[in-house]
């Protein structure tokens, strides 16, 4: 592929970064604030594909590109390469996990407890219009529950693995720095566990969402059950230079497991990401549960869903057409001017004689 160097139009390239801020107005310390707390779920998805939890600098990100989520997605990840890693933190199990929502579409009667914490999945979809009218729509209180439910719930699947329904996965017990990071280690086939995890929790989740989804339609091996999809909050621990271990702080973040009946036992999917992102986890296991076996180039195969995924990457991609593609383009164009010339002589050309 060729390209050539863009040269003038330097002033037209500024103005046009221009034109595009100046659509935005001016970003205060004001307006992050506003967009961090009126919008904690696109806020959470961006930091989850960014692989970089900070909410202000998300909010910062959306703030400076408008929404765009391919750039702010970038802005973060850009941002984070220049940060130093200054500590490892501890493993963080599911039965330590803050929980908000637990929910499971396999039993009703799980181990702890359904817990349904914040949803719309029971919603009346309608537009608060009254808004648009000057009026200013307030939510209804929430009621306290009489009884509250305990914050640390047990997995589904480790409950299942105890009553010889699945086979649990072996634990791993790599640590600290010595934990393959996808960050830093180029993504090779057959990829490293860590890796395929790592790549669905910050997969662009419209990709994930469309290869997930055509799986479930029958387009994968398995047509699975969600076993549980948490909603929750880890403590992050680390360990200080002096020995001492302590909290840096909780992240938000969302875990799915489904299964699939196979043979005499359940398999089973899971994902998690950083941030509440429900869709994402639950498309993003389906394509876990699906990779085993799966045919070459199709939508679960891990090779092909795990490079097709990668938000950063394939918008990159996709963008980078834009760009001056006059040499190639020159190329076709003599190519079908060439082959059309061989026919006009070969049609011109008399016909043997008998």
């Amino acid at each position: 592929m060729a390209y050539v160097a863009t040269r003038g139009g330097e002033r037209a390239i500024e103005q046009s970064q221009r034109l595009y801020r100046e659509e935005m107005g001016a970003i205060t310390p004001e307006r992050v604030n506003e967009l961090r707390q009126a919008m904690p779920y696109l806020i959470d998805r961006v930091m989850g594909e960014a692989s970089l939890y900070d909410e202000d600098l998300a909010a910062l990100a959306l703030a400076q590109t408008g929404g765009e989520l391919y750039e702010a997605t970038l802005l973060l990840r850009a941002w984070r390469t220049t940060q130093p890693r200054l500590a490892v933190a501890d493993p963080v199990t599911q039965d330590g996990l803050f929980t908000h929502r637990r929910i499971s579409a396999a039993f009703k009667d799980i181990p702890g407890g359904q817990v349904l914490g914040p949803t719309l999945d029971y919603a009346h979809r309608i537009l608060a219009t009254e808004v648009l009218s000057g009026e200013t729509h307030v939510p209804d209180p929430v009621t306290p529950a009489a009884r509250p439910s305990p914050a640390h719930q047990p997995s589904v699947a480790a409950w299942q693995a105890e009553n010889d329904l699945l086979t649990a996965a072996k634990p791993d017990q790599t640590t600290g720095n010595d934990i393959p990071d996808v960050t830093r280690e180029p993504l090779l086939f057959p990829a490293k566990r860590a890796h395929t995890l790592q790549s669905l929790a910050r997969a662009e989740t419209g990709g994930v969402l469309a290869l997930g989804y055509a799986a479930q339609r029958g387009y994968g091996q398995a047509h699975p059950t969600v076993n549980e999809l948490r909603l929750a909050e880890a403590e992050i621990k680390v360990k200080h230079p002096r020995g001492t271990t302590f909290s840096a702080g909780r992240v938000k973040l969302s875990q799915a497991e489904v299964v699939n009946k196979k043979g005499t036992q359940l398999e089973l999917g899971f994902a998690a990401t950083m941030g509440w992102n429900e869709v994402k986890v639950i498309a993003a296991a389906t394509l876990d549960v699906n990779s085993e076996g799966a045919a070459k180039g199709s939508a679960t195969e891990e090779e092909f869903f795990l490079y097709h995924t990668e938000g950063v990457e394939s918008s990159g991609f996709c963008i980078h057409f834009k760009l001056p593609h006059y040499v190639t383009f020159q190329s076709s164009l003599d190519a079908m001017r060439d082959a059309k010339a061989k026919k006009v002589a070969k049609d011109k050309a008399p016909e043997p004689a008998e």
